[in-house]
């Protein structure tokens, strides 16, 4: 009797096994269409998702749009924070300009040597033999350009205008080997004003060269260098860039500077051109801008 049902449990289970094979073997005979109990079991696990995703998705989107409310509110006390510095600021430039202003009228000058009026314009063209030394614009005489007017991105200074035609205009970067071309700047960060000039490019650092600085000033590096405004062509503060290394001449009497340029001149698109302009008689402006220096400073 033991062995009768040892025997008929044998049986069941390989007729389990039979059934299931055959099972597997009618599943994977025709991929192309679903069987019924595939298609049974997709269907009822299908009803299953929808049911249980709607109440879950409704809750994640709870607690999404909670977590969004508190980044809200942190950005919105953030930006109070910032709006409340910028009404500091704005409140000393104000007051600045106005003791600027009676500075002037008490020395009796009347030109500022950061006045210019902006020209937008965007790089059409570039030489690839001259990457590094010249640009061509999309604005020329027709929009008010001229021949040695000042060239800069909202990250510094770039160049200067060299030659133009009614709707264009070359620009020579401060990065060109042209060995006559200075720019007048002013090292900031010290006890007083030191002034050089921005003469030559190692295209081996990529950085600029700022020359004529007397042995016995003391220059350290990361202090900002910008533009002079003494040279006639540039506006007084443009950003040219920082140092990163001093160096004495061999004979110790003047400095060398190397200065990595704020602005970056392989990537150039969009820049602005600095029309500067000369007071009338009266201390207004006249719209003329003034003349280049000999040295095209």
């Amino acid at each position: 009797m033991p062995s009768f049902f040892s025997n008929k449990r044998l049986i069941l289970l390989l007729l389990g096994v039979i059934l299931l094979v055959a099972l597997i073997s009618y599943s994977l005979r025709d991929r192309d269409n679903v069987s019924l109990p595939e298609q049974v079991i997709k269907d009822a696990v299908g009803v299953g998702q929808s049911i249980f995703s709607g109440p879950s998705h409704f809750v994640t989107g709870i607690f999404d749009n909670v977590d969004s409310l508190l980044n809200t509110y942190e950005e919105n006390q953030h930006l109070k924070a910032r709006l409340e510095e910028f009404a500091g600021v704005q409140a000393e430039v104000t007051d600045l300009r106005s003791e600027n202003s009676e500075l002037k009228e008490l020395v009796g000058k009347q030109e500022d040597l950061r006045d210019f009026n902006p020209i937008q314009a965007t790089v059409i063209a570039r030489n690839p033999d001259q990457w590094e030394e010249k640009i061509i614009l999309n604005k020329g005489t027709s929009s008010g350009v001229k021949k040695d007017m000042a060239v800069m991105t909202a990250q510094g200074l770039i160049g200067k205008v060299t030659l133009t035609t009614s709707f264009t205009s070359t620009v020579e970067l401060i990065s060109t080997q042209n060995p006559n071309y200075r720019v007048s700047a002013m090292v900031l960060g010290g006890k007083q004003d030191v002034y050089g000039l921005i003469e030559g490019y190692d295209p081996e650092r990529r950085e600029l060269l700022l020359k004529r600085i007397d042995a016995d000033i003391d220059l350290k590096e990361g202090q900002q260098v910008v533009s002079s405004g003494l040279g006639g062509i540039f506006p007084k503060g443009l950003l040219i860039g920082e140092i990163t290394e001093i160096e004495i001449d061999e004979f110790g009497l003047t400095k060398l500077a190397y200065i990595k340029p704020a602005a970056e001149f392989s990537l150039l698109n969009h820049v602005m051109i600095a029309d500067r302009v000369m007071p009338d008689a009266n201390g207004e402006d006249n719209g003329k801008t003034e003349e280049a220096g000999d040295d095209g400073s």
